[in-house]
């Protein structure tokens, strides 16, 4: 992982107001967190959804897409190989995902990009912290 472009990744979190322990986290942790910070913003955003705060669910969908965008750029796609490649695909779709979520109200589409994030989480979660960065 590029540490110029995680530190971007890193800047990403702060913006969304999560700073709390990120100026002291590995790599591997720091990914943790945003991934964590992600599917938060999501679940919070499905909350407001369902109240019918448009404004805050919009603000919250924003915050996970930059969250993701913080993800997609800190991957190195020419050290990453097709891996690499593979999660910035992925990441794009989330993203296009949520934008249409946040378009069309629908908690699905939240729902199914929690469920690919919880996934990708899970994956690196196994990964040991020697070996994330």
């Amino acid at each position: 992982m590029n540490m110029a472009k995680l530190q971007n990744a890193m800047q990403h979190y702060n913006r969304v107001g999560v700073a709390s322990g990120v100026e002291d986290a590995s790599p591997h942790r720091l990914v943790q967190m945003l991934m964590d910070g992600a599917l938060e913003k999501i679940a919070t955003a499905k909350g407001l959804m369902a109240r019918g705060d448009r404004a805050g669910k919009g603000a919250q969908i924003s915050w996970a897409i930059s969250i993701i965008e913080g993800l997609r750029s800190s991957l190195d796609l020419a050290a990453g190989g097709e891996l690499a490649q593979n999660l910035d695909d992925l990441y794009d779709y989330m993203t296009r995902r949520l934008a249409r979520a946040n378009m069309d109200d629908d908690t699905d589409i939240l729902d199914e990009v929690a469920s690919l994030m919880r996934s990708v989480k899970d994956a690196w979660d196994q990964i040991p912290e020697q070996l994330g960065g």
